[in-house]
């Protein structure tokens, strides 16, 4: 087995999917939680000028997709055939078009940028989530585990769990017209392989 390292901020962002995949197949890693001060020195040091960063036996892999799809083939929750592989790529890819679409509404809660927060809820948010959720349910519809896949859980679902929580957080209603997708949530964070982590590091769900 590498040994991993991984390098990202004190909080849940981008890391947080390649921790819980860590944790659901409890293979050890190095989580390195670098502070906001800290990041100014480390940003030229690193492949793209971004974060996470995973080190395999000392080898820097970046871009956070690239993380996660490492890792899940690695781990087997890629998707089970080389088809299924391509349809989780597909389903995360899609999903990502909305979380870049609504990244101003985000960066104004969490105190990135200046902004209003109820404004861009739902002059971004709301048009985005309309546009891009439909989408996603019918692939969620479609398979018969709960998951995704109809194999069962992959990197696609923990991807858009996290992202999802993080949304909840600002806006609980979120979801509200969605709640095949808070199901969804439902059944990643309280996987028998992934619940202690979710649980016992609550301040990794925020």
């Amino acid at each position: 087995m590498p040994t991993f390292k991984l390098t990202y901020f004190d909080g849940r962002g981008l890391g947080e999917p390649a921790r819980m995949l860590f944790a659901f197949n409890k293979i050890p890693f190095e989580d390195i939680r670098i502070k906001k001060e800290e990041w100014l020195a480390l940003k030229p040091k690193t492949p793209y000028g971004q974060l996470p960063v995973l080190e395999v036996d000392g080898k820097e892999l970046a871009q956070s997709f690239a993380i996660y799809r490492y890792l899940a083939n690695e781990f087997g929750l890629a998707g089970n055939t080389p088809l299924e592989k391509a349809q989780v790529d597909a389903v995360a890819d899609a999903y990502k078009d909305f979380s870049d679409a609504i990244k101003d509404f985000m960066y104004v809660c969490f105190g990135m940028r200046e902004g209003d927060v109820n404004t861009l809820y739902k002059e971004v948010v709301v048009p985005a989530m309309a546009k891009h959720f439909p989408n996603i349910l019918k692939v969620l519809k479609c398979s018969p585990s709960g998951f995704l896949m109809k194999g069962g859980i992959t990197w696609a679902d923990i991807y858009i769990t996290c992202h999802l929580y993080t949304l909840q957080q600002h806006k609980p209603e979120a979801l509200n017209d969605y709640l095949d997708l808070e199901t969804l949530i439902e059944k990643v964070v309280n996987h028998p392989n992934l619940a202690k982590h979710v649980f016992e590091r609550p301040e990794s769900i925020f």
